[in-house]
């Protein structure tokens, strides 16, 4: 989902999901990736928080994106079978103020070691049953339902600690120049999506080239 979609009308959202980047490519399956076309080399390198011996895969994305939502399964299942030396890092974008909360409801999960648990029933929770968790009481409701503790949940919210991650997910969405979601950043030097390969199939085969080219240092 493009960043200028974001501020669509729902209508408008609509017809431009039918030209979803899942839509079938056209481009051929047996050439190497092409910087510029396949990928985008950073002109700065964006931070990691890999060890040394590790190559970063940062996936943006956002929980109310309908594409996000598509390709989780693509990319759990690509996850499982990355290899050893992969670091695979989820970061939650926030193109504008009111995506804050969908930022910290992850990061919530996260500090509560949930994610696992419950990361796919939150985009269950918004694109299945159609519930808005776009604000903190409705997220935090919705988390009690899981079982977990409303107050605790509010007070990690509200965290110093949680405030600090959202804002450095920004940050790091800026240092990617990220223009929408999914979007796949890799060592801190790489950057690919849908929008350039076409399909986010494609870019995750484009992204095991890059991890290939990040060992190479």
């Amino acid at each position: 989902m493009q960043r200028r979609e974001f501020s669509m009308s729902a209508a408008s959202v609509a017809a431009a999901a039918s030209l979803s980047i899942f839509a079938a490519s056209a481009q051929a399956q047996g050439q190497a990736p092409k910087a510029g076309s396949d990928y985008l080399v950073l002109d700065k390198r964006a931070p990691v928080e890999a060890p040394a011996g590790k190559v970063e895969v940062v996936e943006f994305f956002w929980y109310s994106c309908p594409h996000c939502n598509r390709f989780e399964p693509a990319l759990e299942e690509w996850i499982k079978k990355a290899p050893k030396d992969v670091v695979i890092r989820r970061v939650p974008i926030a193109f504008r103020p009111d995506f804050e909360p969908q930022q910290r409801l992850f990061y919530v999960l996260e500090t509560m070691n949930k994610v696992e648990e419950l990361h796919k029933k939150v985009f269950y929770a918004i694109h299945v049953e159609k519930q808005l968790l776009n604000t903190p009481e409705l997220i935090a409701a919705w988390a009690e339902k899981q079982g977990i503790d409303k107050t605790k949940f509010l007070e990690i919210y509200n965290s110093f600690s949680v405030a600090t991650k959202a804002r450095k997910a920004t940050q790091l969405q800026d240092a990617y120049k990220i223009d929408g979601v999914p979007a796949l950043g890799v060592a801190g030097r790489y950057f690919t999506s849908g929008s350039l390969t076409q399909t986010m199939e494609r870019a995750l085969l484009v992204t095991d080239y890059l991890i290939a080219q990040a060992r190479k240092g």
